[in-house]
């Protein structure tokens, strides 16, 4: 089988060494097969033009090619919201009306119950507030303008899945336990997909067979698995890689500042260059 894979940026901020290494991953995990681009900008609010110019000069200067045409998320938001209203249409989907204060708050209460589960990777776990309202309340807060996320009923969806599994060619076959996220968030007023949400759908609908990513993102892979399962899409394998390390031994990132390609570029650093230091820390 010819090999699929994707770099997927966001368009935040600057190209670093870790996005390099991240690139040249995926594109040597393709071999022979194709590598995709995919510019991942569904927050608006934060993504900007000009950093998604500077990702393709950036990996164009480590000579790094790709297929055309690159897809770029902002603009399907309307395919990401059939894909949702599939899942609504199933009963899987209610409005969260919820701040993040009242969701901490009810986490630190539920806390004192040693015996419950309050955070995941994504942080606390929903403790449901909103899972039992009635549908007179749910449109009455709608309709009054009451900003709301849209949340997959994590029990209700596992019932129709069951049990699930993926291939990842690091750890091996891996049972899925999407419930370790609880509620998750599939959209928002302000932003209508969810990572997870047009991540999964995009994959599929490339036909990304193997999706490579930093094992910072391995715990996600529960989630977009029981996406595949309710969506009924193909499962890719995956493989997940280690992270790039700076001197001080923490991982490269857009928050700490991490040392853009741009920038190095600028300082006198060849391609070459870069690609020799990514190799001595593979």
């Amino acid at each position: 089988m010819t090999a699929v894979t994707r770099f997927a940026p966001s368009p935040t901020g600057f190209l670093h060494m870790g996005h390099a290494y991240s690139a040249l991953f995926a594109k040597s995990a393709a071999k022979d097969g194709r590598f995709l681009v995919r510019i991942e900008d569904i927050d608006r609010g934060r993504c900007r033009p000009a950093f998604e110019t500077a990702i393709f000069e950036d990996l164009a200067w480590l000579g790094l090619q790709w297929e055309a045409p690159v897809r770029r998320q902002s603009d399907h938001f309307a395919e990401y919201g059939e894909a949702l209203d599939r899942l609504d249409k199933r009963g899987l989907l209610y409005p969260c009306f919820c701040t993040r204060a009242d969701i901490q708050r009810e986490v630190a209460e539920a806390a004192s119950a040693p015996h419950l589960i309050t955070h995941g990777p994504d942080g606390p776990i929903y403790p449901g507030t909103c899972r039992h309202l009635s549908k007179s309340e749910q449109h009455r807060r709608r309709d009054a303008g009451t900003p709301y996320a849209l949340r997959l009923n994590m029990a209700e969806a596992l019932a129709i899945a069951g049990p699930l599994t993926w291939c990842d060619e690091t750890h091996g076959i891996v049972a899925a336990t999407p419930e370790i996220f609880g509620d998750v968030v599939l959209a928002r007023k302000d932003i209508t997909a969810s990572y997870h949400l047009a991540c999964t759908w995009d994959d599929a609908l490339q036909g990304v067979n193997l999706v490579t990513r930093g094992e910072d993102l391995l715990p996600a892979t529960h989630i977009h698995r029981l996406l595949q399962a309710l969506w009924d899409l193909p499962v890719p394998h995956y493989r997940h890689h280690a992270l790039l390390t700076g001197p001080d031994g923490k991982k490269f990132s857009k928050r700490d500042q991490a040392p853009t390609l741009r920038a190095l570029r600028e300082a006198g650093k060849s391609a070459e260059d870069v690609l020799a230091e990514i190799k001595v820390r593979e």
